[in-house]
């Protein structure tokens, strides 16, 4: 098997299988509890936040501090808190600007389409070729805009904005304006650290998720900036018995927080995907005529988008999925929706060419050893059978 899909999810890392044991085992109390046994799950859920606040490059807080990062179901949930828990904060916040871009993962642009109709502006700043339109960016920031929501890598395009460049120019306009980044395609996964550390980014709040990282599936987190929390900037969505500081009630899933703490201290090698990425590209440009590579003006080293002469994404993902090599069709929160792809569209692919755009993922943790010369020499020559099967010249 060849899996190169994990933008979708990534499989479960051995080490994270094992601390998630451990605590089913051992650490099974509620974290509410006020006897020995939910001390324990406290404690283990202490742990795991500061673990996944360390890998954001916080460091150091002291324990009255660490409600700057809730867990979460997912990142799709942490992405709802973060925009409705903004937006809907203070009354004076109705009708407010939000700027945003037209490719973002649709637990961004679905929220921003709901609060749009609720009377808020919602501003969509061009990302053609993969780059952020400065220009357009500072023209719609002022001093009524709320909170500038910009993502760090696009999942379908693997696109790498300039948030922090974004994030300054706002901060520079609008010294209150609240920024946003949904970073779970980017968290772990660039080589430079200050591409996924908020106080890097200048970040209000950021989004991650443990299954892209090789961590379990149904648990995210949202980081949230101190001056948010002791401004009240943000509120809670929904209600209950107050845990995660009363921002996401309910019972905490203590195992997925272990297992999200083990993810974050795996190794990984970003170097190693982009080295595949730039080996892949090379074969098919002497092994599959036709492919074209749609290379943004700053590429993650982790995603490869490719759009195929006259043969449809879904057809080319079942043909491949046939020989065990596994890639998608773009985002796979949304493929199966057969909608024209938003990403690939703002991108600058017609629909007919977004139709016809497969999404190769690379593993930056456990799996990259499937990166190997042959690995890559293995997709390309199944693509370009593909292409000689399926292609109507």
């Amino acid at each position: 098997m060849l899996y190169l899909d994990n933008s979708a999810t990534t499989p479960l890392a051995p080490e994270v299988r094992e601390a998630m044991a451990e605590a089913y085992d051992e650490v099974w109390g509620n974290p509410s509890s006020l006897h020995s046994a939910g001390n324990a799950a406290e404690r283990l859920l202490t742990e795991s936040r500061r673990a996944v606040l360390e890998a954001m490059g916080i460091r150091n807080l002291p324990a009255v501090q660490l409600n700057r990062l809730i867990f979460t179901g997912s990142g799709t949930e942490a992405n709802n808190i973060a925009l409705f828990g903004t937006a809907h904060a203070k009354p004076s916040c109705r009708g407010m600007r939000i700027v945003t871009t037209p490719d973002q993962h649709p637990s961004v642009s679905e929220p921003l389409r709901r609060l749009e109709a609720e009377g808020f502006e919602v501003v969509r700043i061009s990302v053609k070729g993969g780059a952020l339109d400065m220009a357009e960016l500072e023209a719609a920031l002022d001093s009524r805009t709320l909170l500038l929501s910009i993502m760090g890598v696009n999942n379908e395009t693997g696109a790498a904005y300039d948030a922090a460049g974004a994030f300054a120019l706002a901060r520079r306009i609008n010294p209150e304006i609240i920024t946003h980044t949904d970073a779970v395609q980017s968290f772990l996964k660039l080589p430079d650290p200050s591409g996924y550390q908020p106080d890097r980014l200048n970040a209000d709040l950021m989004t991650v998720s443990a299954h892209k990282l090789n961590g379990p599936k149904g648990i995210g987190a949202l980081y949230i900036s101190e001056r948010l929390l002791t401004g009240k900037r943000i509120a809670p969505i929904m209600f209950g018995g107050g845990q995660e500081f009363g921002f996401r009630s309910g019972t905490e899933n203590v195992a997925g927080a272990a297992g999200f703490a083990a993810a974050c201290g795996l190794p990984r090698s970003p170097e190693t995907a982009a080295a595949a990425r730039s080996k892949i590209i090379a074969l098919l440009a002497e092994r599959a005529s036709g492919v074209a590579v749609n290379q943004p003006a700053s590429a993650a080293p982790h995603i490869l988008s490719l759009t195929l002469p006259d043969v449809q994404s879904e057809t080319m993902v079942h043909f491949l999925s046939q020989s065990d090599i596994y890639v998608s069709g773009g985002s796979a929160c949304s493929s199966r929706s057969r909608k024209v792809s938003e990403s690939l569209t703002a991108f600058g692919l017609s629909p007919r060419e977004a139709a016809r755009t497969i999404r190769v993922s690379l593993p930056v943790g456990a799996g990259s050893e499937a990166l190997t010369d042959a690995g890559c020499e293995a997709f390309a020559d199944a693509l370009a059978a593909g292409l000689a099967r399926l292609y109507k010249r």
